[in-house]
């Protein structure tokens, strides 16, 4: 689709075929990002004599990785959401312009972050949990990730823009090719060069950079209308950074938010299991991010078919695009809840086997955590397509508030309280279905006053 053009087959095309058109892509790639995080906590847990105790270590960095994503999608969403804008106006100067700004905010704040890491490590690392069993493991991966946070910054802020752009297909692409060049290097660098944990940190650094390569080779080509010029880069626009970082404050908050969850989780966690019980939290996110990636998804091919006729004031449209997409979540959802509660250890046998006795009790402990933690995971498909509706029709606040108020306000207080009054880690999985549950009440209230205003307002009539 030409820059500029107007996408009128959004208000006119069967709501179902749309729903297939645009979110197979956004299906695919998330998939496939769930899948990229999963590939190094599969090959780590098998690491002979020390799988349990490195997928533990793993574990604990999990708030630090939510501090690089949020510090990524600060820049990456408002910038990819600028860009989006002024290639529609046509004005592809500053188009241009915002994309430079992105490579450089990037490039700052990855150093800024490095930085930060490399110097007080083990003192971050305990802080968000590490023991001296598992500090080892947590700091050789953490290390070279660090060392690697400018890429990992730059490829994905750049992956969203060629997205934005118009070319959804190549930054597919380009996120199928991480992926399987991880799952290819991961298992050499870890079990033939024996590295262990640092081998699949490598591993992970090296494809961002070999994604990166060809991403920057992509927007060097001045040919195309969106490109970098060189004289604009390292060189910050503040007016156009502070527009850019204020739209991509709500993802950043959204982020920090889940960095400040998983602290307090495997802090308790730590203290009523031990290390090991922050290991099984590991796999369990994992499996659970799978489904949740794939229902994110379909969000992203909601977003487009939303937005398009709530503007043209075609609420029925809206209303069916909604249904239809919180029906396919909730058959994901529906499907994740199966595999947790009937397979449990079979899912789980795919991170950790049952040669030690440190991976048996991993294994065994994994397995019944994630029972009880998707035990309410059908509803989780409504609460994140209606969250995700509120954003679609331009309604931030109250989308802010559902993701926020789930992690904060619910599932925080939640997870300090249930493990003392239980006296076991049982209450820090019981956590997540009880907030849940209470963040479903809340989110089906106000989707129902939404649904009802889009009903009462009279609809246009081409």
């Amino acid at each position: 689709m030409a820059a500029g053009a107007i996408p009128t087959e959004l208000g006119t095309k069967p709501v179902r075929q749309l729903i297939r058109q645009y979110a197979v892509p956004g299906i695919i790639a998330m998939t496939a990002s769930s899948l990229y995080n999963m590939v190094d906590s599969i090959y780590i847990g098998h690491i002979p004599d020390e799988g349990a105790m490195a997928i533990s270590g793993l574990a604990v960095t999990f708030p630090l990785m939510n501090i690089s994503t949020a510090l990524g999608t600060l820049v990456g969403v408002g910038a990819a959401t600028m860009i989006s804008i002024l290639l529609g106006q046509k004005d592809y100067r500053k188009a241009n312009k915002v994309l430079a700004n992105e490579v450089t905010l990037n490039i700052l704040i990855g150093i800024l972050f490095t930085t930060v890491m490399l110097i007080w490590m083990n003192p971050i690392l305990r802080f968000f949990g590490a023991s001296e069993a598992t500090l080892p493991h947590a700091r050789a991966y953490m290390t070279i990730i660090a060392i690697g946070n400018i890429v990992t910054h730059l490829y994905f802020g750049l992956n969203s823009v060629i997205r934005s752009s118009g070319n959804p297909k190549i930054a597919m692409s380009l996120t199928l090719f991480t992926v399987i060049s991880n799952a290819i290097l991961d298992p050499v660098f870890i079990f033939v060069f024996g590295m262990g944990i640092r081998g699949a940190a490598i591993a992970t650094v090296l494809c961002q950079c070999m994604a990166l390569a060809y991403t920057m080779w992509f927007f060097l080509d001045k040919k195309k209308f969106l490109h970098l010029e060189g004289r604009d880069i390292m060189r910050v626009d503040w007016r156009i950074a502070r527009e850019s970082l204020s739209i991509g404050m709500g993802p950043f908050l959204m982020n920090l938010a889940s960095c400040i969850v998983v602290l307090f989780i495997n802090r308790q966690l730590k203290f009523y299991g031990g290390d090991i019980s922050i290991g099984a939290y590991g796999i369990i996110n994992r499996i659970s991010f799978l489904f949740v990636m794939i229902v994110m998804g379909f969000n992203q091919g909601m977003q487009p078919i939303a937005g398009y006729n709530f503007g043209a004031k075609q609420y029925p449209r809206v209303l069916e695009v909604y249904k239809r997409t919180m029906m396919w979540a909730t058959v994901i959802c529906i499907a994740g809840f199966i595999i947790s509660e009937v397979f449990p250890g079979a899912a789980v046998s795919l991170f950790v086997d049952k040669s030690t006795g440190d991976s048996t009790a991993l294994h065994s402990l994994a397995t019944h955590g994630l029972r009880l933690l998707n035990c309410a995971f059908p509803i989780i498909g409504f609460q994140m397509v209606t969250t995700n509706l509120f954003q679609c029709l331009g309604m931030v606040k109250q989308s802010i508030f559902l993701s926020l108020s789930r992690q904060l306000l619910f599932l925080l207080p939640l997870v300090y309280l249930l493990p003392g009054i239980m006296e076991s880690t049982d209450g820090v999985w019981l956590s997540f279905p009880i907030s849940d549950t209470i963040a479903s009440i809340v989110t089906g209230m106000m989707a129902v006053k939404l649904i009802r205003n889009l009903k009462s307002i009279p609809q246009h009539h081409e």
